[in-house]
């Protein structure tokens, strides 16, 4: 690139916050997005240590804060803009489980996944969205499930909140388009993390067989959705749901 241009590209650079960027499927799209040249932060909620050795290893700073904490976001976005400027991109990745059928779910496992889940993504785009409005740019993708389409038996919080997140992306759409703000979501099948990583082997093994293309998805996989999704030339694609499933569930 001719050295009359850094400068340029450099003042052009995107700023994004990934939500539980930290590992998995978050990690995997915090270093999609800085493959890209996208400044990333990314959020976390707990772990101080796998925090540290996240940025050690990426190289992408990370800032700690509930997301179901409206302030919080608030203010955490603030701190990011403060440190890397105006923010453009969000990704709205961060999530729990509390499984349990409805019997044995307590009030207390319904909000806290409702809060976390689905109330993080209006707590960012709150944080985020007249800013974005202002510099007429913005792209937000809302990390959903496939539980989200197809429900899932002893998860009536985690599938209600990935399915209010599809809908939410689709309402939050109408809204941003004349400003050129996109907003989408991406609704995963069954990946290799952490946390498919504590099914037991038997179940894991069931969920296998039921993916058409007959193994478990890569963090990467998601994250290369995301990278298409946030680009500069992909203004014309809102509203929608991108499933990356194997062929598990055709939506």
């Amino acid at each position: 690139m001719p050295a009359h241009l850094w400068g340029k590209v450099w003042h052009m650079a995107r700023v994004a916050i990934v939500t539980g960027g930290t590992r998995g499927i978050g990690e995997a799209i915090c270093l999609a997005l800085k493959a890209q040249g996208v400044t990333v932060a990314a959020n976390y909620g707990g772990d101080d240590a796998k925090a540290k050795a996240f940025t050690e290893r990426t190289g992408i700073p990370a800032f700690k804060w509930d997301v179901g904490d409206h302030e919080a976001c608030l203010a955490g976005v603030a701190a990011v803009e403060a440190a890397l400027g105006p923010v453009d991109i969000v990704v709205n990745n961060a999530g729990i489980t509390r499984d349990g059928t409805l019997m044995k779910m307590s009030y207390a496992q319904w909000e806290e996944v409702i809060r976390v889940n689905l109330g993080g993504c209006f707590n960012m785009a709150k944080a985020t969205f007249v800013g974005m409005k202002s510099r007429g740019f913005g792209r937000i993708v809302n990390i959903g499930s496939i539980n989200g389409q197809a429900g899932q038996y002893g998860q009536v919080n985690y599938a209600s909140a990935k399915s209010g997140i599809h809908g939410f992306t689709k309402a939050l759409a109408q809204e941003g388009a004349r400003f050129g703000i996109t907003v989408n979501a991406i609704a995963p099948g069954y990946i290799d993390t952490d946390m498919v990583a504590a099914v037991p082997a038997d179940v894991l093994e069931k969920i296998v067989a039921k993916i058409p293309v007959g193994r478990l998805g890569q963090a990467h996989e998601i994250a290369r959705g995301v990278a298409f999704l946030t680009a500069e030339d992909a203004g014309f694609v809102t509203g929608s749901t991108m499933s990356i499933n194997g062929g598990q569930h055709m939506y």
